[in-house]
């Protein structure tokens, strides 16, 4: 798993990420690696197929089968 050192972050810093984490019930570590998941992957994100499918419904637009064929894909032959 990649590790990241962050360094010279200020005292009162450090002190209100312990503070967060304690208020969350997480260790410093774990409170920075949810800091960080959040703010690379929001969940108020765009789902950018869900965004098309919703329009597609507001013009009148069948929904499409959204099911996926979940078997593995066979080698490809050159023959």
């Amino acid at each position: 798993m990649p590790a990241v050192t962050v360094r010279n972050i200020s005292e009162e810093t450090h002190r209100a990420l312990k503070v967060r984490a304690v208020s969350h019930g997480r260790s410093t570590e774990a409170e920075i690696r949810a800091i960080l998941e959040e703010a690379v992957a929001p969940e108020s994100r765009l789902k950018v197929g869900s965004a098309l499918a919703e329009i597609g419904r507001q013009f009148g637009f069948p929904d499409l089968n959204t099911d996926r064929d979940q078997t593995p894909a066979g080698a490809a032959t050159f023959e």
